[in-house]
């Protein structure tokens, strides 16, 4: 079974880790896809597609993940006709908190079931109305968002206890982020 885990990643941070990691240890998954949207078709994106595609390499380099670029605009799309086979779709608790808007949730829900990380103690989203095409996971994971993190640089404050070294020092290489404003709130855990 493979554990797909989409989205803009601009830029990748602890929490997209955490969330990819709890994946692998409580899922019965043999292979995790991360899929970094090109051109989403629900949020701005602020890096371009192959700095964030480099970003997410160098977030997932220390777990078994095969990273790559996804053309699709929204999930449905990547997942329709069910090219991955048996698959989770991975979402933390925001994420999969506001599933029912995404562009068609019930046939994203034909292809793939969708795994909904929440933090222990926490409640899970209501999403009883999927029934089994639901699978609840616990994860221990940091409240960060990308923009958070695009925040900071602007600022240019430290972001060492936000994303691990490797993007922190991609980020420095590559220069993003630095004129960054926060013209949108966001999420950023996975394309929809």
């Amino acid at each position: 079974m493979t554990a797909i885990l989409g989205g803009t990643f601009d830029p990748p941070h602890n929490g997209h880790v955490a969330l990819a990691r709890a994946a692998l240890q409580r899922l019965p998954v043999k292979r995790l896809l991360v899929l970094v949207a090109s051109r989403p078709g629900h949020r701005e994106v602020i890096a371009d597609a192959q700095s964030r595609l480099r970003l997410a390499r160098a977030a997932f380099a220390d777990l078994p993940a095969e990273v790559e670029l996804d053309d699709n605009a929204f999930a449905v799309d990547a997942v329709r006709g069910g090219r991955f086979g048996d698959a989770l779709f991975v979402v933390g608790a925001d994420e999969g908190a506001s599933f029912p808007s995404w562009k068609e949730p019930d046939e994203v829900l034909r292809w793939v079931r969708l795994a909904v990380g929440t933090r222990s103690g926490y409640p899970p989203p209501d999403l009883e109305r999927y029934g089994d095409r639901i699978v609840p996971f616990e994860l221990a994971s940091p409240a960060i968002s990308s923009s958070e993190v695009r925040d900071r640089v602007a600022r240019g404050e430290a972001i060492d206890d936000l994303v691990p070294p490797a993007v922190a020092e991609a980020i420095r290489d590559l220069g993003l982020y630095r004129g960054y404003t926060d013209r949108d709130s966001d999420q950023d855990h996975t394309s929809h």
